[in-house]
């Protein structure tokens, strides 16, 4: 892959960030290395409240990890409470703007008063500590509002992206045997009504454990609700009286209470059920909220994920509220009504810090610069990327015409299972090299092993693991501890397995090369499908490519290449094809040269905007699709895909 620079932070932003230069880096990462336990004890005494002290660190049993051992915490708490008694009360916590325009402006202390409320709408309906709740909402603020809640009394909450069917949100009302689902009449996206009443009735038909269904009303249509189990939000806050109907103490919970469960899906089977705890997460969160965002009071900062993904909940939620910031939500879709809504939304809020995907940042590359270039975008000083690699050619596109070249690009590699961001540059210290993660944060020791568990050499391609817990770590899978084991400590003794394969060049840079699955071997070559992705992108009439690999009876695999062109390229598709064969031979190497180059409008993502190549590999190994799609955006691109396969 070829590497068009090293970016070093400006002088000006090392002068003023809160981790400066490399040496302030590896400070941090030395002292974390030495003595772990109190390099974190530390930083859970500085960011966290408690109500009462841990009495150990850190018990590890592998894979078993408990983090701030019989301390008692409260993640609504740190959010709110110490935030509205501060000189913070009156700074907007969260700033909202629906799909249609309206806006609303929360302040830590009327966000206290919300959350309060609701929380004492979920006593008076009985609930407490260790019950469990779905959450099923647009991007509406009462989703953390409700998420804050049942963090406030110590109901596990299980969020379910706005977008699932009712088949997936059955699924995970009964393996999480939750017996409240707080949902809304609807939301909307590209000014259609997406109906969630409706799918939440035919999802706990077969519940018979859901006692409630509180329906808050956010689009006014026509809605069912059954006599007995389903309520109005609105009537059930209205019904509260009295002078301590604004007022609800924050129940103290084990730093071990399961505070979320969420589920991830997988190629088969049933989905896993993540489970994130109280204390080591918010602490690993409100850490890398501050060390990778170099968040500063006076910021506005959006991340522009859907809360119903880890993203949402770690740096939407808990991890900019826990720090004290003003978190931007946005309803609705990057291009309604038209390609400059958010740069209209950065204009417009002043925004400072932008935590983005690469598939949104290549969709935006993909209709023209002038849309960006039509606004003010000087407010931004630091851009982020999350979800998958960015590739060197978006990452070059975001840092020239969103940065101006002049704010930092802090691209993260994290999963769901780690809680919060793991590898990532300190945007003050750490030089960035465009589709790099670049380096480990303090605590976390990653390695590149291969096939037995054996470390490769600096930059040979193999097994990304992580050794040694962290304050964020999945706890368990919900239900399933041998799953738990099996899946992700097995593969690898005595570390945690991340499923991704990567490389670590001689700066000690860490390239995330994609899933294990997204290697191929091309006549003995093991090629990265990013790799490849990433020359297609570099040349000028492409968008997006999606590569997999393809059976073939000489080579073992062949590199077949789904891709997208830029508004206004097309021509003759056979001439370009074999362009674009060349192009990928001379970017990495005869070896590369793809085998299939095949055109399409859209490429199959899941809701959070991550491309599913899974999918594409059914679809040229067996022409068929069989495995889990309820995370598709649009079924009938995938549908469209498999029937020109079929016609070929």
């Amino acid at each position: 892959m070829s590497i068009t620079g090293i970016y070093p932070p400006s002088d000006e932003f090392v002068r003023q960030a809160h981790v400066q230069g490399m040496e302030g880096y590896r400070e941090l990462y030395r002292r974390a290395e030495q003595d772990p336990e109190a390099f974190w004890g530390d930083i859970a005494a500085r960011e966290i409240h408690w109500f009462e002290k841990w009495k150990e660190v850190l018990d590890w049993k592998p894979p078993f990890a408990q983090w701030f051992v019989g301390a008692k915490t409260n993640v609504s708490y740190n959010c709110l409470d110490r935030h509205a008694a501060s000189h913070r009360k009156n700074k907007v916590a969260i700033l909202w703007e629906g799909e249609p325009g309206e806006q609303r402006f929360l302040t830590y202390q009327e966000l206290l008063r919300l959350v309060s409320r609701f929380a004492n709408v979920l006593k008076a309906r009985g609930y407490k500590a260790g019950d469990r709740s779905i959450i099923y909402m647009p991007m509406i603020p009462e989703l953390p509002i409700a998420m804050l809640a049942c963090a406030r009394l110590g109901i596990t909450h299980s969020v379910v992206f706005g977008g699932f069917s009712a088949e997936a949100l059955k699924a995970r009302i009964q393996d999480l045997g939750a017996t409240v689902v707080i949902t809304a009449d609807g939301g909307f996206r590209r000014v259609k009504e997406m109906k969630l009443k409706a799918a939440v009735d035919e999802a706990v038909a077969e519940c018979p454990g859901v006692r409630d269904v509180i329906v808050y009303r956010r689009t006014g249509s026509d809605t069912a609700m059954q006599a007995g189990r389903d309520s109005w939000w609105h009537d059930l806050d209205a019904a509260l009286t009295g002078p301590d109907a604004e007022h609800c103490p924050a129940v103290p919970l084990d730093s071990e209470h399961p505070l979320f469960v969420l589920y991830t899906s997988g190629t088969t089977g049933k989905p896993k059920g993540i489970l994130h705890t109280t204390g080591g997460y918010l602490t690993h969160v409100t850490a890398t909220m501050k060390w990778v965002f170099d968040l500063k009071d006076e910021d506005t900062y959006w991340c522009s994920a859907d809360i119903g993904w880890v993203t949402g909940h770690s740096y939407i939620v808990y991890g900019p509220l826990s720090a004290g910031a003003t978190s931007v939500m946005y309803e609705g879709t990057l291009d309604y009504p038209q390609f400059d809504r958010w740069w209209r939304l950065v204009e417009k809020y002043r925004v400072n810090i932008l935590y983005t995907s690469p598939t949104a940042i290549r969709a935006l590359i993909r209709q023209g610069d002038h849309w960006p270039e039509a606004h003010d975008l000087s407010s931004l000083r630091l851009l982020g990327s999350v979800g998958e690699p960015i590739n060197p050619a978006a990452w070059e596109w975001y840092n020239r015409v969103i940065g101006k070249g002049r704010c930092p690009i802090v691209d993260t590699w994290w999963q769901t299972e780690t809680g919060g961001i793991l590898i990532a540059p300190m945007p003050g210290a750490v030089p960035a090299k465009p589709g790099s993660g670049t380096l480990p944060m303090p605590g976390v020791v990653p390695a590149i092993v291969d096939f037995h568990g054996y470390p490769v050499e600096p930059g040979h391609e193999g097994f990304l693991i992580l050794r040694g817990p962290w304050p964020g770590m999945i706890r368990n899978i919900w239900g399933d501890p041998d799953r738990f084991k099996e899946q992700y400590w097995t593969k690898v003794p005595g570390a945690y397995f991340t499923g991704d394969a990567a490389r670590c060049d001689h700066d000690g840079y860490y390239w995330i090369l994609g899933r294990v699955d997204d290697v191929m071997n091309v006549s003995g070559h093991r090629l990265s499908t990013m790799e490849v992705e990433s020359a297609l992108v570099k040349h000028p009439v492409v968008a997006e490519a999606a590569v997999v690999g393809k059976p073939h009876e000489i080579t073992g695999q062949a590199v077949c290449c789904f891709v997208t062109l830029k508004k206004g390229q097309g021509g003759d598709h056979d001439k370009l094809g074999q362009e674009l064969r060349q192009w990928v031979a001379h970017e990495i190497g005869a070896f590369a040269r793809p085998e299939e180059i095949r055109f399409t409008d859209a490429l199959p993502k899941t809701r959070s905007g991550k491309i599913m190549r899974r999918l594409l590999r059914e679809i040229v190994t067996s022409h068929t699709v069989t495995g889990d799609v309820t995370t598709l955006e649009d079924l009938s691109v995938v549908t469209n895909l498999a029937a020109q396969q079929d016609e070929e």
